[in-house]
């Protein structure tokens, strides 16, 4: 059924600009304001939440879907065991809670106290405990305060025995990495100089440091460690070795490449020392014994390898320990005087053993397919702990004897759900250009005709969409709908090469891939011709907004959220130019053709019939400014494209995702799969099912 729905009125201002020879008309560029600042952008984001609440309140499974998120969010749920100084310090929330706890056991399988609780932080829930580290010895907690979903941190300190927390303030912090300094004195922090007043939601930002702050001093005496004025854009990752002696500095273009600087902290400058000075591989540090170094790296090894280098050599040459396989490698980590080495073949996790030599050991058994992550700790640690998961598994945390070869449970949820209803698979479909893609297929074991499907994919910055347990996508699933998660190129499923083939001049693959699964899921008979709805947030919410615009007819509905929609404006703000690196430059020809190519905001076409939209964003991400999505919209409401619903869903006090409350999870689901349940044919009904 097509409703009528008579949307605000959107002023446009026509900014034209020839930028290499085209002429490019900016109508809406006037919602790019920040909403504090600016009261007519405030009444735009009102008058379109408006219209979209009222649309939102006749979908029938509204309240059915949000009341059953509500019953499979409630359970319990842990993060890996941090073992510090002989006590376990964990994240854990009882169901419902807004925000994860933090707590901290004096033993294994003690009970836990409660050391930070962000819960009591803020009435609305909106303010979150973000990164956190604990000291060597686990007497004191170094933790972020995240508020109302913003990438800004305010970092404190807690002293674990007494639950005191002291009057050490460290702001500005973003993007930060916190690791103690081996005594417990202070801690390395990284951040951005402090904005403008007024301008934090909004200014680009730049000069990324590392920084040291010494306990009950005040910040402005903290010690600059490492920056790079040079090359302004760069983000750097922080660790401290296990031994305590190094600081170990990633810097990257957000590309999925790297340089490697050590900091040697017995010396009495703490200078920096580059170990790997060009952005031509990815590195990451897997441990140390003394000197020695063992680093993952890309290089010569699209798929990845372990190689040592000694630092301490006049000649820091890599040697291969663990040269590479046919499987991508994902993490190595120097546990128990082994290596455990976890692998990715086709999407699905296998954990490989080794002696520091590069000896084979034989394989970690995991409990089934899925993703197995964690395996953290010290050289000489007898254990370590690792989560299991899959998208019909909830997180289980074990604890791996490393000299016993043996692994226990230590926390198992319990769902309400039964899970063995669930069938997972995965198959494998051919793109525009013949490339070979996986997919994983999620439904209920008796759906075995063609049903409404929501396709997921992201396709971008190396990054893999691993399978994984969600009660969101549960929630559609076990009402007879299809979840089907397209491993498309951008990521790094199969390594370094998966990753340049979805980059830069060559997103157009991204593109294909995602409408080649499409395509390929109703041939298959999986999705009925009518029923398929696309989801996808962030660089995939890029990709939602880019294939509707190529593929209209392809799609019954589609949930593009905190979308990057303007292509070449999306550098201008906050940390958009660290993503040049993957999309490219709006400033350099070449570049701005291509994105242009594809731009959600200036492609969409008058004339066709679009399918259904609901585009999500929120006022405080200041990751992707939700003037993206607010331009987008306004655009798409002002264009002749069909009369299905076209509506923006703009949250408060919440960001680009992360930190946002649980109740706001469930509200946002709840009304996104009613919208694409209405325009798929999914009939909702109530829960518990007979």
């Amino acid at each position: 059924m097509i409703s009528t729905i008579t949307y605000p009125k959107t002023k446009q201002v026509d900014v034209v600009e020839n930028l290499f020879g085209q002429t490019i008309t900016d109508s809406y560029r006037w919602l790019e304001n920040d909403i504090r600042n600016d009261k007519e952008v405030g009444v735009w984001v009102e008058s379109q939440n408006k219209v979209t609440n009222a649309y939102l309140n006749t979908l029938a499974g509204r309240d059915i879907f949000k009341n059953r998120l509500k019953q499979l969010y409630n359970y319990e749920r842990f993060s890996i065991p941090v073992k510090k100084g002989g006590r376990y310090f964990y994240l854990h929330n009882s169901g419902l809670q807004s925000q994860q706890v933090l707590y901290v056991r004096d033993s294994v399988d003690s009970a836990g106290r409660v050391l930070i609780d962000p819960n009591t932080w803020a009435i609305d829930g909106a303010t979150a405990l973000a990164e956190w580290s604990a000291s060597d010895d686990g007497k004191r907690v170094a933790y972020a305060v995240q508020d109302g979903g913003t990438d800004w941190r305010t970092i404190r300190v807690l002293e674990v025995n007494t639950g005191k927390v002291l009057d050490d303030e460290v702001k500005w912090a973003r993007f930060t990495s916190i690791g103690w300094i081996k005594d417990g004195s202070g801690f390395f922090y990284t951040r951005y100089p402090e904005p403008k007043q007024g301008s934090e939601y909004q200014a680009g930002v730049a000069n990324h440091a590392v920084y040291f702050h010494a306990i009950s001093t005040p910040q402005s005496q903290d010690r600059l460690v490492y920056a790079t004025p040079d090359q302004p854009t760069l983000v750097h990752d922080i660790d401290i070795t296990a031994d305590g002696r190094y600081v170990t500095i990633l810097s990257t273009p957000i590309s999925g490449t790297n340089t490697l600087t050590v900091v040697d902290l017995q010396s009495a400058n703490w200078k920096p020392r580059k170990l790997v000075d060009n952005f031509d591989n990815q590195w990451s540090v897997a441990g140390n014994v003394g000197t020695k170094f063992f680093l993952m790296t890309s290089q010569d090894a699209p798929r990845f390898k372990v190689v040592t280098m000694d630092i301490a050599a006049a000649d820091t040459a890599i040697a291969d320990v663990v040269p590479e396989q046919d499987s991508v490698l994902l993490n190595a980590s120097l546990v128990g005087g082994r290596l455990l080495i976890s692998y990715m073949a086709d999407v699905k996790t296998s954990v490989r053993r080794y002696t520091l030599d590069g000896k084979a050991e034989g394989v970690l058994k995991l409990p089934g397919i899925g993703t197995a992550g964690g395996f953290k700790g010290k050289q000489d640690d007898p254990e370590t702990f690792f989560v299991f998961t899959s998208f019909n598994t909830p997180d289980v945390i074990y604890q791996y004897d490393v000299a016993k070869l043996t692994a226990r449970v230590w926390a198992q949820p319990k769902v309400a759900i039964d899970l063995n209803r669930i069938a997972v698979e995965q198959r494998f479909y051919t793109s525009k250009d013949g490339t070979r893609v996986p997919m994983f297929i999620v439904r209920r074991k008796d759906v075995t005709s063609p049903a409404p499907t929501l396709l997921h994919a992201y396709g971008g910055f190396g990054i893999p969409i691993l399978p994984a347990f969600s009660p969101e996508h549960l929630g559609w699933v076990e009402q007879g709908g299809v979840y089907a998660v397209a491993n498309i190129r951008g990521g790094s499923e199969y390594g370094k090469t998966w990753h340049e083939a979805g980059r830069r001049q060559n997103k157009q693959n991204v593109f294909d891939d995602f409408i080649a699964a499409g395509e390929y899921l109703k041939a298959q008979g999986i999705t009925p011709q009518n029923g398929l709805a696309i989801v996808g947030a962030s660089n995939g919410g890029l990709l939602i907004g880019a294939v509707v615009n190529q593929r209209p007819d392809l799609f019954a509905a589609a949930l593009p959220g905190v979308g990057v929609m303007d292509m070449l404006r999306f550098d201008q703000f906050t940390s958009g130019k660290t993503w040049v690196d993957e999309f490219g430059s709006p400033a350099w020809e070449a570049d701005f053709r291509n994105l242009l190519k594809y731009s959600p905001y200036h492609n969409i076409k008058s004339g066709k019939a679009y399918p259904a939209i609901l585009a999500t964003t929120a006022d405080t991400d200041d990751r992707v400014v939700p003037s993206h999505t607010f331009k987008y919209v306004a655009a798409l409401q002002a264009t002749e494209i069909g009369a299905k619903p076209h509506l923006a869903r703009i949250e408060t006090r919440t960001g680009h995702g992360a930190g946002k409350p649980t109740e706001k999870i469930i509200e946002e689901t709840a009304d996104m799969w009613a919208f694409a349940a209405h325009w798929t044919g999914l009939d909702v009904i109530s829960y518990p099912a007979t």
